[in-house]
């Protein structure tokens, strides 16, 4: 079933109550905008005085008669001057305080909610990433969230001030002439129907376009984040071809925009000029039938060109406020996307797990197609070793994944220290976990704060003693700033067995009660995994250890090993004893 769009209307309410905090600056922003009209008013002013009174015979307006002033034509000109001097001068100064002012206000707009969502990104299921991709929530956080959030503050309370200044030119070109006023307005119906007949153009076109450069963008951070293979097979060339058809059909997409907002721009120009051409006709006949100055002509012309721009500025920022419109859905899309995996209501607190773990009858797949496990039960007692072996793509690492609550069962329970993990609070229960990867994970920053991920408040001392524990304070010392050398993005200046014992420093410093260890030796070399090894021995002591590996060479010293294939748990035994069934495996 097609997932019902938001309207118009359910966006702006929405984004309205986002800018709640910023109440009083928009205020602000407002009082600011509206200070446009009086002021745009004044512009046409000068000129009439000057064509009336300067050239003229026309006495001054009453409120520019001043005491002691002789009325004749260079005082009229002399006044017309300093006007026109003192409403730009105010002009401008009333334009910096709004852009300033909306600036700041936008700014702290799209921080705050760029922040929600790249929590909401980070919390939301590994399903969801895997099935969208990151670069779609990066380019959402990033992209479609200032354009969103630019709405209200640079489109909605703009064309709300445009509309006053609609009313005020139209109230006081009325005053002159009512006929000329109601003649300037006959184009305000026709102007409203073509900008609904664009909306839904410009929505749909808005959407291509944001889509296709959500893929180009993700063609490029797949290429770089893979570049060392791309290097190794020369395929430099084809990556950017890749890159240059996705983005050609990104190119044609913005084009159609463009066509469509081309066409509407047309039509809004077409229609004002004609109703300017219709204004200047009867205007000079007034003129030449004496009902009308030549003065008040011009000041009227003046006030009719005034008085199409806000027309024109709320046309334009209707069409453009559909493009942010997309943005806006696109980012309320991902911000209300539900999580897979929360708290229970009522969820216990967990301060130091016994690492008693159980599985119970778990069975979980990734898709409704295949699963990755399929009825397992098994025991870990506090403290115990445990070897998890079996084939690529058996769920080793799904078992992980589910202790850790990544994901949650489809059928059965997973058990920590006698409940269900789903029992616990999220954040308590994965604090009872260090791991140490296959590939070691470190952030583009420096060795020390890698190092003290694991637990942020932690001193230099003790940074520094779980770099001993895990055999890396030696190579560390010999970088050239020691633990304030930056490792480069994803710790690339350091050799595979360097990252590997960083990562077990942030093991030691976090001391957790239960340790998990994918693989940890299959990437480094002989003098590198016996350093490993020996860091292991100390970090495994006390805690209960899960050792994932596909050599049962590297679990001889487990107390207890699993054995995995197609989802099952096919044996558990001591290392060293005869292997005996599993309740659910076959």
């Amino acid at each position: 079933m097609a997932r019902t769009l938001p309207s118009d209307r359910a966006l702006f309410l929405r984004l309205l109550g986002e800018t709640r905090p910023y109440a009083l600056h928009l205020v602000v922003v407002f009082g600011l905008g509206l200070l446009a009209t009086p002021l745009a008013m004044l512009g046409p002013l000068p000129l009439k005085i000057a064509v009336d009174s300067a050239l003229g015979s026309h006495p001054l307006p009453r409120a520019l008669q001043f005491p002691g002033l002789p009325p004749t034509h260079q005082t009229a000109l002399a006044i017309a001057v300093g006007l026109m001097v003192a409403v730009t001068l105010a002009k401008q100064l009333q334009d910096l305080a709004t852009r300033m002012v909306r600036a700041y206000v936008l700014e702290r707009l799209t921080l705050d909610l760029r922040a929600r969502l790249f929590l909401h990104a980070q919390q939301m299921s590994l399903t969801h990433h895997d099935r969208q991709g990151t670069t779609d929530a990066v380019f959402r956080i990033q992209k479609d969230v200032p354009d969103a959030q630019s709405i209200v503050v640079e489109s909605l309370f703009p064309s709300i001030a445009a509309g006053f200044s609609l009313v005020g030119m139209l109230l006081v070109t009325a005053r002159i002439d009512w006929q000329l006023a109601l003649v300037a307005t006959a184009i305000v119906p026709a102007l409203f129907l073509v900008n609904q007949h664009y909306r839904r153009r410009f929505r749909g076109r808005s959407r291509d376009v944001r889509n296709l450069e959500t893929s180009a963008l993700g063609l490029v951070q797949e290429a770089l984040g893979a570049l060392r293979v791309v290097k190794a097979f020369g395929q430099e060339r084809r990556e950017q071809e890749r890159f240059v058809r996705r983005s050609r059909q990104g190119m044609m997409a913005r084009l159609r925009l463009a066509l469509v907002e081309g066409g509407f721009g047309i039509w809004v120009s077409l229609m004002t000029v004609a109703g300017t051409a219709i204004v200047l006709f009867v205007g000079v006949r007034h003129v030449q039938s004496g009902t009308l100055t030549l003065g008040a002509l011009l000041m009227v012309m003046g006030y009719i060109a005034q008085l199409y721009e806000p027309l024109k500025t709320m046309s334009r920022r209707a069409a453009g406020m559909q493009a942010k419109l997309t943005s806006a859905e696109r980012v309320f899309t991902l911000l209300d996307g539900a999580r897979d995996v929360v708290d229970r209501p009522g969820a216990r607190p967990l301060v130091r797990s016994r690492g008693q773990i159980a599985f119970d009858h778990v069975t979980f797949g990734y898709s409704d197609e295949r699963l990755a496990l399929r009825e397992v039960s098994f025991e870990i007692p506090a403290g115990t070793r445990v070897g998890i072996a079996g084939p690529t793509g058996s769920g080793k690492t799904t078992l992980v994944n589910l202790l850790l609550r990544l994901y949650d069962p489809v059928e059965g329970r997973v058990l920590l220290d006698g409940l269900d993990v789903r029992d616990y609070r999220l954040e308590d229960l994965r604090r009872q976990f260090a791991m140490v990867l296959q590939d070691p994970v470190l952030f583009s920053t420096t060795v020390g704060e890698n190092i003290a991920y694991a637990r942020p408040d932690a001193s230099p001392a003790d940074i520094v003693e779980a770099a001993r524990a895990a055999n890396a304070h030696d190579f560390i010392a010999r970088l050239p700033k020691g633990y304030d050398t930056a490792v480069g993005e994803r710790g690339m200046t350091l050799s595979g067995g360097e990252r590997q014992r960083v990562s077990l420093a942030r093991a030691f410093l976090k001391n957790a009660p239960i340790l998990v260890l994918d693989e940890p030796t299959s990437s480094v070399d002989l003098r590198s995994e016996a350093l490993i090894m020996e860091a292991l021995e100390r970090l495994m002591h006390g805690r209960t250890s899960l050792m994932v590996a596909h050599r049962l060479s590297t679990l001889e010293g487990c107390d207890l090993r699993l054995e995995l294939d197609r989802g099952h748990v096919l044996t558990t035994h001591p290392a060293g004893h005869a292997p005996r069934a599993l309740e659910g495996g076959r």
